[in-house]
Order: structure tokens, then sequence, then C-alpha cells
């Protein structure tokens, strides 16, 4: 574990970011995470609206260093170390706004699941439709990019889920509170209509769904 922070003593960290990536920061020596949130990589390729590729790590990055730039400094509420070392943390600008909700608001990064609990589920929902950033088009989701580059190479490979901006699989809620979603062509997919209100929700694919705690229809 770093030793340039002691979180018993200071859990927080603040100064002048330097943009590593569309979710990773530097601030004074130590590299800070955003929690909750996965945004490309920087050698990662996207579609655009016209189906040109494009590198949309590198644009969130840029984006991010904009925006960070119009309220200085950044100041992170330390959440956990990851694997690599790295401070996980909570951000904001100097003005209060949230890094990583902008991020995923912006179509610049995803709500992760596995990290997030569906904290930033939300923000996803609203920049989809809106077909924000990487939503424009289509793209892998960044831990499924990763997974890939480190995948053993095979002659024979599964093919590549690509994410657009009309995710469509339908997560519902039954009277009895379960939560189930249906894919399209399932027999309920048709009749099923989803109200936000309700905590229901849209996904791009189930292993979202069931992070997010929905169980596949049977039927």
């Amino acid at each position: 574990m770093p030793s340039a922070l002691s979180t018993s003593d200071n859990n927080t960290i603040s100064g002048r970011a330097i943009i590593i990536d569309g979710d990773t920061i530097d601030i004074s020596g130590t590299r800070v995470r955003f929690n909750g949130i996965d945004a490309p990589e920087s050698v990662q390729l996207c579609q655009n609206a016209k189906g040109k590729k494009y590198r949309c790590g590198q644009s969130a990055a840029r984006a991010l260093d904009a925006w960070l730039a119009k309220s200085r400094p950044v100041t992170c509420t330390f959440v956990e170390w990851d694997r690599y070392g790295r401070f996980v943390g909570d951000c904001y600008r100097s003005d209060g706004a949230a890094v990583a909700a902008w991020l995923v608001r912006a179509g610049h990064a995803m709500d992760w699941p596995q990290h997030s609990g569906g904290t930033y589920a939300s923000y996803q929902d609203e920049a989809r439709p809106a077909k924000r950033g990487i939503w424009q088009g289509e793209f892998q989701p960044p831990w499924e990019w990763r997974a890939a580059q480190q995948a053993p190479k095979r002659e024979t490979t599964n093919p590549v889920r690509l994410l657009s901006g009309s995710c469509d699989i339908k997560g519902n809620i039954s009277n009895k509170g379960v939560r189930i979603y249906h894919l399209p062509g399932q027999r309920f997919y048709d009749e099923t209509v989803i109200s936000p209100a309700k905590g229901e929700r849209m996904f791009c694919s189930e292993d979202e769904a069931r992070a997010a705690g929905w169980r596949r229809s049977k039927r």
C-alpha cells in the first residue's frame, strides 16, 4: 500500500489534477481513481454516430481536463486502495460538482455496477437516450475491452459485444417486488412497460442487469 497518504490521519487529498485518463488523475504525485465508474481506455476505439472509429478514451480525458479547469482544485475523499495501489475516491471540483457523476452524465464514462451498486445508473440512463459521448454510436464496455486485451488469442473467439444508445433489456419489478429483466424476443418483452418512477429501468447487457440485482425472466 502506498505511504504517500495516511487514511487514518488524512482521508482526503486536494490539489490541481493532472489527467491520466478518463477516470484517473494525479494529485501531487498520488494516483487517484474515481470510485464507481469506468471510462474507456486511452487507446480504446469506439464508433461515432456516423460509424467512424475514434479514440473515445482520449476524448473522455480531454473533456475531463477542460471541465476540471473551470473550477480548481479537485478534492477527493478516500474510499479504498485498489489492486494497483491507487487511491480510489469520490472527487469534487472546488464548486462542489461531483466528478464521477458529471463524467457519466456527459457520456464519457459508465456506471460500473460491480463497484458502484448502481449509484450512477440514473446519470447513465440520462446520457444514453440523449446520445452523449460514447452513447452516440457503438462501443465495448471498458471492463470488457480490457479483459479482451488480456485474454489469450485463439483462432475462434466469442463475438465482441457492442453497446449503443439503444440498450433494450427491460428491467421490470413485479407486484411482489421481484426484479426481473426481459430480453427482446422473450414472451413478455413486448407487453412489458418500464416505469422509472417505480425504480424500473433499461439495461445494456445481462451482466449489467444481474449486477444491479435483476434476474432473467424464465419465459
